[in-house]
């Protein structure tokens, strides 16, 4: 009997120590970030200082949409900053990825080299929310927030940062390839892996119908270009915010269509900033890589690509 008992009492002990170890296991390890927001010093003097706010998300109830990361643009600036900038960016995917966050690849007007992979029936096959925002699927040009603010930079030109005659021979060449100058872009840089259990999509209502399947709340915005695509597109930040997400811009990890030629008449670097700077008064907060990386924010090399001359 006292044998039984002992084997019992062991049975147990080991049952205990293995569902410690199963649950030690489970449990996600925290993100932790430091968002950065700017906030009036007093209601309506247009005066703002800068805020941080350290949070701990879950990995599992986070996504990162990487919005437009196209295999080429119109403006060849912008390609070479991209190219500069998607290394570092794969990187941070690799790592975050191994922690549970949700990676949305969303290359817009390119779901077609796409049709049947693994990530793009995912997104595909999210069944409908039932709290699915009535404008979702559309672009979002402004929240009522921003009306409190002067719009930052003037991008009206397009924001187009090369010199003509480069410009003209990166038109040329585009039009060589057979593509179309204005719009050359066909899919995702080919840095961003891809992996099956990814999610693709271009669909403001494909992605929040994935993210509410999945419980996810925190959102994190990079890519391009922050002043139009990454805050405007049915899945931007406008739409992520006014609808409820807790949504925010990782702010070095994107870059901006801006022509120094334009208003304010400051270097491109500066341009972006002031738009980052117009977010994060008016529409959400902001983080950077090294939260997560470890280092320093990354920041565009050459003296030509950061000033737009």
């Amino acid at each position: 009997m006292s044998s039984l008992r002992l084997v019992l009492r062991r049975w147990v002990c080991l049952s205990a120590l293995v569902a410690l170890a199963v649950s030690g296991l489970a449990a996600s390890p925290e993100l932790k970030f430091t968002l950065q927001k700017r906030v009036e010093t007093k209601p309506g003097n247009g005066e703002f200082r800068v805020t941080a706010t350290a949070e701990k998300w879950n990995p599992k109830q986070t996504a990162i949409i990487v919005c437009d990361m196209w295999d080429l643009h119109h403006c060849k600036n912008a390609v070479v900053r991209e190219g500069q900038l998607a290394p570092v960016m794969n990187g941070l995917l690799e790592q975050v990825r191994a922690l549970g966050v949700l990676i949305i690849h969303a290359p817009s007007s390119c779901m077609k080299p796409y049709e049947g992979h693994p990530a793009r029936e995912r997104a595909k096959s999210a069944p409908k929310a039932a709290n699915l925002p009535a404008d979702i699927g559309s672009w979002c040009r402004q929240i009522p927030a921003e009306e409190r603010g002067k719009y930052p930079i003037d991008q009206t030109d397009g924001g187009e940062d090369d010199e003509p005659g480069e410009h003209a021979a990166w038109a040329a060449e585009l039009k060589a390839k057979g593509l179309n100058p204005r719009a050359p872009w066909t899919r995702q840089i080919d840095v961003l892996k891809i992996y099956d259990h990814d999610a693709i999509s271009d669909s403001g209502v494909e992605i929040w119908n994935l993210l509410e399947q999945r419980g996810i709340s925190n959102i994190i915005l990079m890519g391009v270009h922050v002043n139009m695509c990454v805050a405007g597109r049915p899945f931007g930040l406008r739409q992520m915010a006014k609808n409820g997400k807790h949504v925010v811009l990782m702010r070095d990890m994107t870059d901006s269509m801006y022509n120094p030629a334009r208003w304010p008449f400051v270097d491109h670097q500066r341009g972006t900033e002031l738009f980052i700077e117009h977010i994060e008064k008016f529409i959400c907060p902001t983080i950077t890589s090294d939260q997560i990386l470890g280092g320093k924010p990354f920041v565009f090399s050459g003296e030509k690509l950061r000033k737009g001359e």
